[in-house]
């Protein structure tokens, strides 16, 4: 069984981090030699395959056919574990996809110390799916931009069929709700944060839309209204926004030294290492691991 409490040490000090609760301990007054400095990312995103069964016009994934090896999936996240990440988020594509992803949350569960995290549109969390993944995975983030129509025009399923998915979600997993905002969502945003708090979501993640496929993305207006928004907000809902687009908005920076590549990477389908799922620079794993790539991403990015 995995270690349910990591520390990791960095140059704020030692952070200690729950996986069961998402409790996160800095004792900034502890002094880590950089030679003891965790070498992994704090976090990474892994994106299991670019399939997905949706079609939503401001969706950035790769649309290429590709899926990682589990097998190998699994000595990295065994690697990024023993350097010192402290949490794994799996997307796409839709990682419900994946043919093996119990397996791998399992693997992950129960022979590591890593967080489980999952985005997913929720629509093929099944009853046998939740079972199948239920102590595996530590929160579920579930893609919800507008409700009612504007839910069903930019998703393509019934309202109702994701309220339903919501509902059983909940019984099983800690989860919050992300919105891609633009101009079709903007207006519903006290809404979906309706529809979170009545859920029992304890999140709700804010991702201005970027350009992708011929769309310009959110423009400085629906992006100042959403500040203003995020500004007025009074509800019981932790709320997160994308790095780099929180503007003026008051954000906690509790690990100011970390930063980076040291804070977060993106690995894609095809197993290739980014700073982030949106930055055109990678590196491939390969056979010499995943801390290997790491390493030459940093050398690239400064080069």
């Amino acid at each position: 069984m995995g270690l349910l409490v990591k520390h990791r040490g960095g140059p704020d000090g030692l952070h200690i981090f729950d996986r069961r609760t998402g409790l996160n301990v800095l004792l900034d007054e502890v002094e880590i030699a950089e030679a003891q400095w965790a070498r992994a990312p704090r976090q990474v995103s892994i994106a299991l395959t670019n399939a997905c069964d949706l079609a939503c016009p401001y969706c950035y994934a790769p649309k290429t056919a590709a899926g990682l090896d589990a097998d190998r999936l699994c000595r990295w996240i065994d690697e990024l574990d023993a350097e010192g990440c402290l949490g794994i988020g799996f997307g796409g594509g839709e990682p419900t996809l994946y043919r093996r992803l119990p397996q791998v949350c399992r693997h992950a569960a129960e022979r590591t110390g890593l967080a489980v995290t999952m985005t997913t549109h929720a629509h093929r969390f099944t009853p046998q799916l939740i079972d199948a993944l239920a102590g595996a995975v530590n929160f579920v983030r579930v893609s919800v931009d507008g409700v009612g129509a504007t839910y069903e025009r930019l998703r393509g399923r019934p309202f109702s069929q994701l309220t339903q998915r919501l509902t059983l979600i909940s019984q099983s997993f800690r989860f919050g709700l992300n919105c891609v905002v633009n101009a079709d969502t903007l207006p519903h945003l006290d809404d979906i944060a309706d529809l979170a708090t009545a859920a029992g979501a304890v999140e709700l993640l804010l991702l201005p839309e970027r350009p992708a496929r011929g769309r310009q993305g959110s423009g400085p207006q629906v992006v100042s209204a959403l500040h203003q928004w995020v500004a007025a907000y009074r509800g019981p809902l932790l709320l997160t926004i994308s790095e780099g687009d929180a503007g003026p908005l008051p954000v906690a920076q509790p690990l100011p030294h970390e930063s980076e590549l040291s804070a977060y990477a993106h690995l894609d389908a095809t197993g290739t290492l980014r700073r982030t799922s949106y930055h055109t620079v990678g590196e491939p794993v390969d056979d010499r691991g995943i801390l290997a790539a790491l390493e030459r991403l940093q050398q690239k990015e400064v080069g």
